[in-house]
């Protein structure tokens, strides 16, 4: 099937999409409004007259039923606008190489940025397709501007293709998913859906539905500051005290670079740092919901342990639920993702399920009343100057979207 996705994508990836989770409004950046009006003017422009932006930035719009199939279950596809806040995404000039031979990629403004065959195993099964880079100073936004490409490609061809009999299908494009907002304001009852899937994975083939359970930890260190030439025994240093905090992590297990599979993490990713106070933002991740309490435990014994160690310091503790795995919803309802692997398989390909070592909208949305899984976009090196995306691959997500509507008309 080729559709209309690839020049879709090179265009919304113009957009400056990032979101930024210091912001306090929703969504959190300006650039995101930009695209999710011009998406609801693509929408319109496809016939889908119900087309509409709410104030909180959501955009959904309805593909009709054909005729004859305005009873049959609704469904909807979802993706999310933001790219990380984590890597440059302004500028963003995205390179098609044709017919790619199996070399490796040199990414022009940064000759350092090289997309390495050996460092990517996905890449063998691409020889002959088209893949896109960015030119090596940003990201490229296939996360998830990838996924909204397929989603629009597939309305484009259902209301070309009226022969296609589907129900209705609903369509979601959100803000700031990349952090942790996305499921914010969501309407699940104006949604409308019996269920979703979200566009926003890997490589050709997969299908999620379980995911990490997810918390947020922040430790603050207080300390006391004063002028460093007359500080002695009356200075309280706070960047020391969580110096030494960070220091006592875990590091040859239950961190990000030393785990894999199902295998949970503690991941220390943010400092604010001042004599006075010192505070650490701790990602905490695992598939067994309980176990974030004993990561959660073991983090607040190190931090008190650390703070004894400096007289006159305290320290503070704040724990913010963010997910749950989304497996402990969708097995409630089997039929949503065996639906999902009959529609794979009738594009041609064999389900490759795995778990989502992170989180999608659909992970709080599935416990918000609206099963969701995770379908894959063609997603690879996500949050990186590395990232790349097949054509080919999403071309195949789009055939994907259609034969779902097809088999939830049955």
């Amino acid at each position: 099937m080729n559709t209309s996705a690839l020049s879709r994508f090179l265009r919304y990836v113009t957009f400056d999409t990032r979101s930024d989770e210091h912001s306090s409004t929703f969504p959190s950046t300006p650039g995101q409004l930009a695209l999710l009006r011009e998406l609801v003017g693509e929408l319109e422009a496809l016939g889908l007259d119900d087309a509409a932006m709410d104030e909180h930035g959501y955009v959904m719009a309805t593909i009709p039923a054909t005729a004859g199939r305005e009873d049959a279950p609704v469904i909807g596809f979802i993706a999310h606008v933001d790219t990380s806040p984590e890597m440059p995404g302004g500028g963003v000039k995205p390179i098609v190489h044709r017919r790619y031979d199996g070399r490796d990629l040199i990414l022009p403004d940064d000759p350092g940025a090289v997309l390495r065959a050996a460092d990517n195993p996905a890449l063998a099964s691409q020889i002959g397709n088209d893949i896109v880079t960015a030119s090596g100073l940003t990201l490229l936004g296939a996360d998830d501007k990838a996924g909204i490409a397929e989603i629009v490609s597939a309305a484009e061809h259902l209301m070309q293709h009226p022969e296609i009999p589907h129900g209705p299908v609903r369509i979601a494009f959100t803000p700031d998913e990349e952090i942790g907002r996305g499921a914010n304001h969501f309407d699940v009852k104006r949604f409308g859906a019996v269920c979703a899937y979200t566009l926003d994975g890997g490589g050709r083939g997969e299908l999620e539905f379980e995911s990490f359970s997810a918390d947020a930890i922040t430790v603050i260190f207080k300390g006391f500051n004063t002028h460093p030439g007359y500080a002695r025994g009356r200075m309280v240093n706070a960047i020391r005290a969580a110096a030494d905090f960070v220091a006592r992590l875990p590091r040859d297990q239950m961190s990000p670079e030393t785990t894999e599979g199902y295998e949970g993490y503690l991941h220390p990713y943010q400092m604010q740092t001042s004599v006075d106070r010192t505070s650490v933002k701790l990602l905490v991740r695992d598939f067994v919901t309980p176990r974030l309490k004993e990561k959660e435990a073991l983090v607040e014994d190190i931090a008190r342990d650390v703070a004894r160690l400096y007289p006159g310091a305290s320290v503070e503790f704040f724990v913010e639920e963010s997910y749950r795995n989304m497996r402990e919803a969708l097995e409630q309802h089997p039929q949503v993702i065996e639906c999902a692997r009959r529609a794979i398989r009738l594009a041609g390909m064999e389900p490759v399920e795995r778990p989502i070592r992170g989180g999608t909208d659909g992970a709080r949305l599935s416990f918000m009343g609206l099963p969701t899984p995770n379908l894959f976009a063609g997603e690879h090196n996500f949050h990186s100057r590395l990232e790349w995306v097949s054509a080919q691959d999403m071309d195949k997500a789009v055939e994907v979207i259609v034969k779902l509507c097809e088999v939830w008309n049955h």
